[in-house]
């Protein structure tokens, strides 16, 4: 068995799932891809099944109903730490990240980074094709996350990451909730907070161009919540210290 696990999540992403699958298998010739898919309407997990039916490295965990990205990530992230992974990766089914940035990525994990994000807005990343105003949200979305929670991450929301298996085990899965941006910023806050070792690794996003974006207000919403009130929680904790002292 492989040593690291690609989980791909999927909803109606059938225009986009063999292009991904194809360049991680270029990429990463020795990995396993686990495609974690939501029941998608359009004909995405019976693709999926057809490339896990030619390709022994690629399989399908079909999931009954759509729950959000971090529910998906969360049943693969279980299945790869009860199969043994060294290594699991997060990559979106959009196209939108190079896989061809993971030997790199994987490399630094492999050096003792227990988290590596694919980053856009750290010197050397970029972003292609994105209209201002999603531009804007993003970095207006991090850099509020960044100042609530105190975090030296850049790029919180950032869905194209390399885990150190035995760092995600010490995570207390059960307790992430939160979902799209939200999951991405709690899950890499969880590991900032238990001192794991973080690096950022530039990254070119580029916009999708086949298919929707699942990116809604209610996904802002829930991230802009959930921030604040982990900051209030955070910083409640530290006036109770001082107290203390």
């Amino acid at each position: 068995m492989a040593d690291r696990l690609v989980i791909v999540p999927t909803y109606n992403e059938v225009e986009n799932l063999s292009s991904v699958i194809g360049r991680l298998r270029q990429s990463l010739p020795s990995a396993d891809i686990l495609v974690v898919d939501d029941s998608s309407p359009d004909g995405t997990g019976e693709l999926a099944e057809s490339l896990a039916a030619d390709d022994a490295a690629v399989s399908v965990l079909h999931r009954t109903k759509k729950e959000g990205l971090g529910h998906a990530y969360l049943a693969g992230f279980r299945l790869g730490l009860e199969r043994g992974y060294r290594f699991i990766i997060e990559i979106d089914a959009d196209g939108s990240h190079d896989p061809a940035e993971l030997p790199a990525m994987l490399a630094l994990a492999q050096d003792g980074s227990d988290l590596v994000l694919g980053s856009r807005w750290v010197p050397g990343g970029s972003v292609l094709n994105w209209p201002w105003p999603r531009r804007m949200i993003s970095r207006l979305g991090n850099s509020y996350a960044r100042a609530v929670l105190g975090s030296r991450i850049r790029d919180l929301t950032s869905g194209f990451r390399v885990f150190r298996a035995d760092a995600l085990r010490r995570i207390d899965l059960d307790a992430v909730a939160s979902q799209g941006y939200c999951f991405q910023i709690e899950l890499a806050w969880r590991f900032e907070r238990a001192g794991f070792t973080i690096a950022e690794h530039p990254i070119t996003f580029v916009e999708r161009a086949a298919g929707r974006s699942k990116m809604h207000l209610g996904i802002v919403i829930e991230a802009l919540t959930r921030v604040t009130v982990w900051g209030i929680s955070r910083r409640g904790r530290r006036l109770a210290d001082q107290v203390r002292d």
